[in-house]
């Protein structure tokens, strides 16, 4: 379809009591979008899904095409692309999702052909845990080569975090909003979507002036979930919309992951009972995900930084793995002189950096070339 069809494409979308998966039949039934406005009851009536208050809906909001007008001014003026389901460039994954969107607007580019795409979720309530493991998780889907894109709804919480993180590591990243792009919300993460932009992409279903709703981000999520071959889901309390995301990923028959938590914590009530009741695989690393989705390991790694630089807290501890090898981190903590707080923040950083290695029952090495 040409950019003439765009106002068709806008309008249908719009129409009140017309879902997706209804409107995508009465484009079959009736030979095409621009056929649907020119249809009569009678035909409309013949389409499977569609009765007389829906049939009526269609022939009393014809106005609609003269109101996409403005749309399709703030569309262009902006430099916001639409993908409509029919386009070569629709994502393959969200296509096979029966109630997937019409169409919906992109600010930014990433092709989504032929990629290895995770979407992450979580509690907008992060602890601090989730934030690292979140930070960590996305660390090791970068180190692995296999370039993933990261899919998020810039909420509050774990989705800023797998944003941030994202743009850290110089993954493409793509946020699912629950509005127009009139607005950004929260507006405090104003500055993040703009980096997205640059590294990825926003995208939604929504129009300009949409209804604010509590609704849309339900909507919001069935696209976090439909437009990737995994749900990661970081912390969630007992009930939320990342477990929403997840039962939706379930139903389109995507894997979902859940990182497991104490049994008191409030934000692992979620993820653990996800593990619980088989609905997700517990998580423990990216290499999680490359065994269970069988991707091919050590895809173009990325080359690894000759020389870690060290602060001064860092090479002293640097100097007792050196001295020792394999060290716990209470002689770590005795011969540096250190509080457990405190080594435990230099050696999460030193992890992150990958110059140590932590082993089970907290023990630790160096990894890699450091200079001490």
């Amino acid at each position: 379809m040409t950019d003439e069809y765009l106002k068709y494409k806008i309008a249908l979308g719009q129409i009140p009591g017309l879902g997706p998966v209804n409107a995508k039949n009465l484009i079959s039934y009736c030979g095409g979008i621009k056929e649907v406005f020119e249809a009569d009851k009678q035909k409309l009536l013949k389409t499977p899904g569609i009765g007389n208050a829906t049939a009526s809906s269609i022939l009393e909001n014809k106005h609609l095409l003269k109101d996409v007008e403005n749309e399709i001014k703030f569309i262009t003026k902006n430099g916001i692309n639409t993908r409509f389901y029919l386009d070569e460039d629709y994502p393959f994954l969200l296509k096979q999702c029966s109630d997937a969107p019409l169409m919906f607007f992109e600010k930014g580019t990433v092709s989504y052909k032929n990629r290895k795409i995770i979407s992450i979720v979580g509690t907008r309530n992060a602890t601090q845990r989730g934030k690292e493991i979140c930070d960590r998780l996305i660390k090791e889907l970068a180190d692995s080569g296999h370039n993933p894109i990261i899919i998020s709804g810039l909420a509050y919480g774990i989705d800023i975090c797998a944003h941030k993180s994202a743009l850290k590591y110089g993954l493409d990243t793509v946020s699912v909003l629950a509005h127009g792009f009139d607005r950004i919300y929260p507006a405090k993460h104003k500055n993040i979507a703009a980096e997205i932009v640059k590294q990825g992409a926003l995208i939604t279903e929504f129009t300009k002036g949409a209804k604010f709703e509590r609704q849309n981000f339900l909507q919001r999520n069935r696209i976090i979930a439909g437009l990737s071959h995994a749900t990661v889901v970081i912390e969630s309390a007992a009930k939320g919309g990342s477990l929403v995301t997840a039962d939706i990923a379930n139903s389109y028959n995507r894997e979902v992951f859940a990182i497991p938590g104490r049994l008191e914590d409030t934000y692992s009530e979620g993820t653990n009972w996800l593990i619980k009741i088989h609905k997700a695989f517990l998580l423990q690393s990216a290499k999680d995900i490359e065994y269970i989705l069988n991707w091919e390991q050590n895809i173009n790694p990325k080359q690894q930084v000759l020389f870690v630089e060290l602060s001064e807290d860092e090479k002293k501890i640097a100097q007792i793995l050196q001295k020792n090898g394999k060290t716990v981190i209470d002689t770590i903590c005795k011969e540096s002189g250190f509080n457990s707080a405190k080594a435990s923040a230099l050696l999460l950083e030193m992890e992150f950096n990958d110059a140590v290695r932590c082993l089970p029952g907290k023990v630790y090495e160096l990894a890699g070339n450091i200079q001490i």
